[in-house]
């Protein structure tokens, strides 16, 4: 069991998952726009249409010829008709005349500016005002904003609510996205417990399962709990390929260590691959990362804080990666709010807070509890601060790279 590396550095893992997830893409479906959102694009999108679509007024007020503009002497116009949003009819604008027009509404032809309509004042059919308005005034040109055939969305791009308003803005029902993985969902433990039940002696509750769960469903997915393992291999290997060979994706906690019960290490050699076992991270060391059947397999130690570093890290990179994303997460940085003496060469991961000071600069506090059993410092947490390869004393204001959970 030692054909594959083993304590790789955090950068080094991170770089083996987003290769095997590139390897493993998973391909792509249309959906509807409006049930796209958090979705991966597939494929560009160009546009089909000019955005606007015609040229419009950006404002209520009367649509008129700039050569009808007298300038200091004031001008004097006469109101021919109204154009209102929604419907086009027909107006003509001649020399001296004007229309009223609401935002939005098309421009009648033969109209270049408009003037608002607070600018002017209204009598007997004609309109008169002092002010003298620059050409093309308070007018959205069509395709100012999008030409027709210009690409305006990226293959591997995340589908953000501003991107599928675009999408909708240029009359596209259905956009190309990437499937999303499907995730089994393995806790492992004799110890384990659900929740409501009495705990017995030795036994503690299974709280890692609803935090895999919860992860993934804020990426988007609907993961599939299965039944907590026990610490048994005869039982747990069936139970493993069974999934393998129906889900994207399996994740474990719990069992990768090199424990007398931590069996996944060398079942995964066994009966699949194993693309890494040990990352010199902290917390998160033990993390395994192979492939069993047609799955990926990722298995998070059983520490909560472990689990929690090691998915919002390596976890997410496995799924970007599978769907073929190509833009890069949105990264943080805040500066310490307090001092923190890092003792070891390892990657750390510390649970912190965010914070805004009266100077309105963003820093980040770190939690005192920094031991991977320690659950109520992630609950009291927000983030999670990063500290690359390497010991040394961090001083407040330095600047570190945060994630957010």
């Amino acid at each position: 069991m030692s054909d594959f590396p083993g304590r790789v550095a955090y950068p080094e893992a991170l770089a083996i998952v987003r290769r095997v997830a590139a390897a493993r893409r998973l391909g792509s479906e249309r959906v509807a726009t409006r049930r796209a959102d958090g979705r991966i694009l597939a494929g560009p999108v160009q546009a089909p249409i000019p955005l606007p679509p015609f040229d419009n007024s950006r404002m209520d007020g009367f649509a008129l010829r700039h050569a009808d503009v007298l300038g200091e002497g004031g001008t004097r116009l006469r109101i021919v008709g109204e154009q209102f949003a929604g419907y086009s009819v027909g107006l003509r604008i001649g020399p001296g005349e004007c229309a009223r027009i609401t935002t939005g509404a098309p421009l009648p032809a033969g109209a270049d500016t408009v003037i608002i309509r607070e600018d002017v004042r209204e009598q007997d059919g004609s309109i008169s005002f002092d002010s003298v308005p620059m050409p093309g005034a308070d007018i959205r040109a069509a395709g100012e904003d999008v030409a027709v055939g210009e690409q305006v969305l990226a293959a591997g791009q995340l589908l953000t609510p501003a991107r599928l308003s675009l999408a909708s803005a240029l009359g596209l029902a259905e956009l190309q996205v990437a499937q999303r993985p499907t995730v089994a969902v393995f806790t492992t433990g004799d110890e384990l417990i659900e929740p409501g039940l009495p705990l017995g002696p030795g036994q503690i509750y299974n709280s890692n399962r609803e935090l895999l769960m919860g992860l993934l469903r804020a990426q988007g997915l609907e993961p599939t709990a299965w039944p907590s393992l026990p610490d048994d291999p005869a039982r747990i290997a069936p139970q493993l390929r069974d999934a393998a060979s129906a889900f994207d994706v399996v994740v474990t906690c719990g069992g990768v260590s090199a424990g007398q019960k931590d069996y996944l290490p060398a079942l995964l050699a066994a009966q699949g691959q194993i693309h890494f076992w040990k990352v010199r991270m902290k917390p998160g060391m033990p993390v395994l990362f192979g492939a069993l059947e047609r799955a990926a397999f990722l298995g998070l130690p059983g520490n909560p804080v472990s689990a929690l570093a090691t998915f919002q890290t390596l976890g997410c990179a496995l799924l970007d990666g599978l769907q073929g994303r190509t833009e890069p997460r949105a990264r943080r940085f805040a500066a310490l709010a307090a001092p923190w003496r890092k003792s070891h060469e390892r990657y750390e991961f510390l649970r912190g807070r965010l914070q805004y000071g009266q100077d309105g600069r963003l820093s980040v506090l770190p939690h005192p509890a920094d031991a991977s059993h320690r659950l109520r410092a992630a609950a009291d947490s927000d983030v999670l601060l990063a500290l690359p390869d390497g010991a040394r004393d961090y001083a407040v204001g330095d600047v570190v790279e945060v994630f957010g959970y």
